[in-house]
């Protein structure tokens, strides 16, 4: 599972504001909609959904909210960095500041989970992380995101 194929460069989002959890997940919502031609309603409630079950927030301000979407044809993420950190009931009570959206077809049941690890492992990184953080350009984001490090890449198979 790439984050190359996970992600476009138009789904990177540089300062998204927004004043708490549910506002955030609206503009996670709306921006995906306009990527996948879905309805912004749709994406919305199954990210509410998925919170209802438990927190995405994994903690270190770090939050990968997901869900599945009949209609959808391809696994879709969204990078958001917020301008400014909001709480998100994360496991360890931090408040978030990097969000990475994935939104799965219906019967991704496996692919779901593999670009979940992918997202996952490349947002433990501290180091890919404080660079996030630093960079306030979309581009630059998205580089960070697909770029090689330690001689593999963000984009290689998780």
């Amino acid at each position: 599972m790439d984050i190359v194929d996970l992600l476009a460069p138009e789904a990177v989002i540089a300062s998204l504001k927004a004043q708490n959890k549910k506002q955030l997940l609206q503009e996670l919502a709306d921006h995906a909609a306009r990527l996948t031609g879905l309805p912004e309603r749709r994406i919305f409630e199954t990210l509410i959904e998925r919170e209802r079950l438990g927190s995405t927030g994994m903690g270190q301000g770090i939050a990968i909210p997901h869900g599945r979407l009949a209609g959808l044809p391809r696994i879709v993420g969204l990078f958001a960095r917020l301008e400014q950190p909001l709480a998100y009931e994360a496991v360890d009570n931090q408040p978030v500041d990097l969000v990475f959206l994935l939104l799965a077809p219906e019967g991704a049941g496996a692919d779901h989970l593999k670009a979940l690890a992918r997202v996952s492992r490349l947002l433990r990184n501290q180091s890919t992380c404080e660079k996030l953080r630093a960079a306030s350009r979309p581009e630059v984001l998205y580089a960070l995101l697909t770029e090689k490090t330690n001689g593999t890449t963000n984009s290689q198979a998780a």
